[in-house]
């Protein structure tokens, strides 16, 4: 009779063990599709029921940063307003929130994630780097104001100035080089601005760091 009721006792536990692995393979799946629907109300019952909401997906990829890719604006705002939620956590390619939020224009969002902390810098590509890439000054502008490295270099030493002189446009090289954007830094290709100008073939660009080098250039004595 003893040894009965503890085999009765071994398959309760097995059992109640298997439906809480069905139950988080289940809220697993849910969470994830809920990110790719924008359901923030599906989110916000799994954060209740205590899911994390830092768990990564199989590729490594954190709730946030999907959301930001998608971009999922009700869950979002959601995550931005969970305590729990890191907002520097990266993915596998080394992009924070706050680097989508700049490659996106999303200025709100931008906002909203420095206020909580957010960093500016980091070693590699920057929020700055993909702001500067698709001609949000607007969120140049923000990034700045928070010291953001005008001239952060990537792993082979490209700088914001040199992304935007291929694919951004004459205003936003304009604005960083009146923002102090050094026009002779070289990457580790020995390429410069100028050179990333003329690969991407924008003449008004190409102007305005011709200009700049003039500048900086110091003039010789008699």
């Amino acid at each position: 009779m003893l040894i009965l009721r503890k085999y009765i006792k071994t398959l309760l536990y097995l059992y109640v063990f298997t439906c809480s692995l069905l139950a988080i393979a289940g809220s697993y799946e849910d969470f994830f599709q809920a990110i790719h629907r924008d359901d923030a109300d599906t989110i916000a019952a799994l954060l209740q029921r205590g899911f994390d909401p830092n768990t990564p997906d199989p590729q490594g990829r954190h709730g946030l940063v999907i959301a930001l890719n998608e971009p999922s604006l009700r869950v979002i705002e959601l995550f931005l307003a969970t305590p729990a939620a890191k907002v520097d956590l990266r993915s596998a390619q080394d992009e924070t929130p706050l680097m989508l939020a700049a490659l996106h224009g999303q200025l709100d969002i931008a906002k909203k994630l420095m206020a909580r902390d957010a960093d500016v810098n980091k070693p590699g590509w920057t929020p700055l780097h993909y702001a500067a890439m698709n001609k949000h000054r607007d969120v140049i502008a923000l990034l700045l104001e928070h010291h953001a490295y005008i001239d952060a270099e990537s792993p082979n030493g490209t700088t914001p100035l040199m992304m935007a002189a291929q694919y951004g446009n004459a205003l936003t090289v304009k604005m960083l080089l009146e923002a102090g954007a050094d026009a002779t830094v070289r990457n580790q290709q020995h390429l410069s601005a100028l050179d990333f100008a003329r690969k991407g073939e924008r003449a008004d660009s190409e102007a305005l760091i011709e200009t700049a080098l003039r500048a900086s250039t110091p003039r010789g004595k008699w």
